[in-house]
């Protein structure tokens, strides 16, 4: 009996943090990146050849549509990675996530701070698009662990594309949300390479279609909401 309720509580408790995290991730206020400066800081030494005031009305809506998107992302890996650490069977599964997952934070503080800077907002769908990542990835975890790091690799590869196509699409004098989206790349690609290490599932091509599909919808719907 003592055994039980021991487990029962921790399960409650770990729930009751994982919903209290949710909305704080939903709220959209994550706390300043401890790791380094964000990546815009680094843009605006004096003499810099392009600087945010030469932005255009319209460039500065496109900027925040493309960031808002890429907040959205970020929202899903959290809630993918979240959802995958609670019902990681291995222990050294369950870190990986919840190691990935903090790093994550940090994406979320830059895209934030980017969409304040550019007098914008996250998107009102996150909500929607956490508790969908979040089930996902909790269903991916109950199942194996293969599978779960699986979905982790096949994600950070759609996000490369995205934030790779981004980067082509960003007006040239936003350097901030430049050097937002080239370190987001440069540590999803990371991101990727260490589940594929830890022994991620490939996926066959049908799946990585119907993943894309998804995140074509997720990509339209954040852009404008």
């Amino acid at each position: 009996m003592p055994t039980t309720t021991i487990n029962n509580t921790s399960s409650l408790d770990r729930l009751l943090s994982e919903a209290d995290h949710a909305l704080r991730v939903i709220a959209g206020k994550q706390p300043a990146s401890a790791r380094f400066p964000a990546p815009a800081a680094n843009t605006t030494e004096p003499g810099s050849q392009f600087s945010e005031e030469q932005l255009s009305d319209e460039q500065r809506k496109r900027s925040a549509g493309l960031m808002r998107v890429n907040h959205s992302g970020e929202v899903c890996a959290q809630a993918l990675y979240r959802g995958q650490a609670l019902t990681a069977k291995l222990e050294h599964t369950r870190a990986e996530m919840d190691a990935a997952a903090e790093e994550e934070l940090e994406h979320l503080s830059w895209c934030e701070q980017r969409l304040d800077d550019l007098d914008s907002h996250t998107s009102a769908l996150n909500p929607l698009w956490y508790a969908a990542s979040f089930g996902l990835g909790a269903a991916a975890g109950l199942v194996s662990d293969r599978l779960s790091l699986g979905f982790v690799a096949a994600t950070e590869d759609q996000v490369c594309r995205h934030l790779s196509e981004h980067l082509a699409q960003l007006p040239e004098h936003d350097v901030e949300s430049r050097a937002v989206v080239e370190q987001m790349l440069a540590d999803e690609a990371q991101h990727a390479d260490r589940a594929r290490t830890a022994g991620a599932m490939e996926f066959p091509a049908p799946l990585k279609s119907a993943m894309t599909a998804v995140s074509g919808l997720m990509t339209r719907s954040s852009y404008f909401i």
